[in-house]
């Protein structure tokens, strides 16, 4: 687990996040301009959410953050430039620290779990307080030479507002929620009127109400054709806490240029996108991390290298067949999670979903520990769904079982497909399986579940005949012979 950290201007959030990027317990405070307060008021939210088991800090802070040396280099509204986050952090918590920008965090996110699953080349604003910005392309964060994405400062008025970053006209002057309260303002009505009252004065032909909606659109929707002119995304999301009312805005200001056409998106995550999206990141990072030196490994683990063949897939995927006709081909021991898992529910006579994944992870660590007793210079087939589990413990066992070489073969299908594939065989499964109410769930893991990217990859479509004459001859070529 990690603990995810979104710094706002008006609320500081964190949660406890899974591997697979699930809320398992969640806080808040106000946030505050002081550094040092905002600092110490994470640090006791960190205290209250920590646990053994979380192995990573993400924080998602905004402004211009340089992802890669940790540091915070200006921010607007919350200024964090001034202290070492991370490394502070770091030292309070004794726990390994990752920031990146807020907004990078919240695509991040929107990527594994949201509106922009599928999606290769993504623009995200998020409107609240300011506009925070993020570029994905080819599914990366585009980072230029640390801090690329700032898409709050395009300008779209060289005589407008002086913004906090030194310049006059940029978009967060103009669309922000501040900028939103300030059209109200000099519209003449008083603080207290939301945006959604805005919308249904407009509804009833209230001129004004139009007026303050278009002088917070427009400058908006130029914003973004500016975007889509620089970056042709595929798709333009719209997040933070004001970014459906900013996309229902946008009916006001249509794009006109022919060329700058792009389906702009709310984003589906709300105020969640920023802690699941900074944990995500926390441990990807812990599972890039290089494992220690072979020299560090018992003497046992020493000598010629072992290899695994990771059979990866979500249930249903047909991952199964794939590993069972690569083990009959290649001559090499295949390892399943079911083979461990399914004599002891059929001598125990099953259990509830809770039991049976408690077994899953007790499978799963006898997996490595059987790889773990087998001759050096072996290759061994695993197969199993390598996302129901953190990272970072893949990473660990591979490590104990002296695994130094990894091949992915990743299997997939339409989420209906799977649906029927699973409902045909559940009369064929042990008592403790999931039964038909896990389908569903079963549907929307296949939108977002992804391979693992550990190394060389091979793609197969189960939906289409298995081409296992390629995938042999590839892994003959990727899997380095002995030395």
């Amino acid at each position: 687990m990690a603990i995810g950290i979104d710094i706002g201007g008006t609320n500081l959030r964190a949660a406890r996040i899974s591997g697979t990027g699930e809320i398992l317990d969640r806080i808040s405070e106000k946030s505050a301009p002081d550094p040092e307060l905002v600092l110490s008021r994470i640090a006791g939210m960190v205290r209250r959410l920590d646990s053994p088991s979380v192995a990573a800090i993400g924080i998602g802070v905004p402004g211009r953050v340089d992802a890669r040396l940790g540091a915070v280099l200006s921010g607007g509204y919350v200024n964090l430039a001034s202290i070492s986050l991370a490394q502070r952090l770091e030292s309070l918590a004794s726990k390994p620290v990752v920031i990146d920008n807020d907004c990078n965090m919240a695509l991040v996110a929107e990527m594994a779990l949201g509106a922009a699953r599928g999606h290769e080349s993504i623009v995200m604003f998020t409107i609240g307080t300011g506009i925070g910005g993020a570029v994905v392309q080819d599914r990366r964060i585009v980072r230029g030479k640390g801090t690329a994405g700032q898409l709050g400062h395009i300008t779209v008025d060289i005589s407008g507002e002086a913004c906090v970053c030194g310049r006059r006209g940029c978009v967060e002057t103009t669309s922000s929620g501040t900028a939103l309260g300030r059209h109200v303002a000099r519209a003449g009505l008083g603080p207290d009127v939301s945006v959604d009252q805005l919308f249904a004065r407009d509804a009833d032909g209230d001129m004004l109400a139009r007026g303050i909606l278009e002088a917070w659109a427009r400058p908006l929707r130029a914003a973004i054709d500016s975007a889509v002119a620089m970056f042709a995304p595929d798709l333009v999301l719209l997040g933070g806490g004001l970014g459906l009312a900013a996309h229902r805005a946008l009916a006001i200001a249509p794009a006109l240029a022919p060329w700058y056409q792009c389906p702009v998106e709310p984003a589906q995550l709300g105020d969640d996108a920023g802690v699941i999206g900074a944990g995500l990141e926390a441990l990807a990072a812990q599972a890039t991390v290089a494992p220690p030196s072979p020299v560090s490994l018992p003497p046992a683990r020493l000598g010629r290298t072992r290899r695994a063949v990771l059979v990866n897939g979500i249930p249903a995927s047909g991952k199964s067949t794939v590993s069972r006709g690569i083990a009959d081909r290649m001559g090499w021991p295949l390892l399943t999670l079911d083979t461990i898992k399914n004599p002891f529910l059929e001598a125990l006579g099953g259990g509830d979903r809770e039991f049976n994944r408690i077994l899953g992870r007790a499978s799963y660590q006898a997996i490595w520990s059987v790889v773990g007793e087998a001759p050096a210079g072996t290759t061994i087939v695993v197969d199993a769904w390598f996302g129901f589990q953190p990272r970072q413990l893949l990473e660990d066992h591979l490590r104990r079982a002296g695994v130094e070489q990894t091949a992915e073969i990743w299997c997939h299908a339409p989420g209906e497909v799977l649906a029927e594939r699973y409902r045909a065989r559940l009369d064929q499964r042990p008592a403790g399986h999931p039964g038909a109410a896990y389908i569903p769930e079963l549907i929307e893991l296949a939108k977002r579940a992804e391979p693992l990217r550990r190394g060389p990859l091979f793609d197969v479509d189960t939906t289409k005949p298995i081409a296992f004459d390629a995938i042999t001859q590839w892994l003959q070529a990727t899997i380095a012979a002995d030395p």
